[in-house]
C-alpha cells in the first residue's frame, strides 16, 4: 500500500507551523490545522500581532508538518498563505469565515454568539493556505 501524505494531512488535529522570520530564519508554532482535502486548502486560527501572524502579513509562504501518534509517518505540505482578520463586527465576513473554518473542523459549537464575540475580542485571524506541494514519509 503507498503511503499518501494528504491522508495524514486530513487526520491530524496537531502540527507544526513555519513562517519565515524577517532575518530569514523560519519561525516555528505548534498550531491545530484543518486539512480540506477536496478544496486542497489548509486552514488555521491564529491571532493579531503573534509572531506568526506578522510573519505571514510580511511574507505570505509557510509549510506545516504533522505527525502520527508513534512518531513513524510525517507529512509536510507547503504553499502560499491568505489572512482573513482581524474582524470588529461579530456578524462580519472576517468572523463568519472563522464560524466556517470552526464548523468545517470541529462540527457546531454550542454557543455561537459567544464565539463570535470571543473572536472579536481575541482578535483572531483565519490563515488560509492554498497547498502546492506536500510530502512525507512512513518509516515503519
Amino acid at each position: 500500500m503507498t503511503f499518501d501524505p494528504r491522508t495524514l494531512l486530513a487526520e491530524s488535529r496537531l502540527g507544526v507551523l513555519a513562517t519565515i522570520k524577517s532575518n530569514g530564519l523560519p519561525q516555528l508554532s505548534p498550531v491545530t490545522p484543518f486539512y480540506d482535502r477536496d478544496a486542497d486548502t489548509i486552514y488555521v486560527s491564529m491571532t493579531e500581532g503573534r509572531a506568526k501572524t506578522v510573519n505571514l502579513r510580511r511574507d505570505p509562504r509557510a509549510a506545516i508538518e504533522v505527525t502520527s501518534s508513534d512518531g513513524w509517518t510525517w507529512a509536510t505540505a507547503e504553499g502560499a498563505v491568505t489572512l482573513t482578520g482581524p474582524g470588529t463586527d461579530p456578524n462580519g465576513p472576517e468572523v463568519q469565515a472563522l464560524v466556517d473554518y470552526y464548523r468545517s473542523a470541529a462540527g457546531e459549537h454550542p454557543d455561537w454568539d459567544e464565539y463570535r464575540s470571543v473572536m472579536v475580542s481575541d482578535r483572531r485571524v483565519l490563515m488560509t493556505m492554498a497547498v502546492e506541494r506536500v510530502y512525507g514519509e512512513k518509516l515503519r
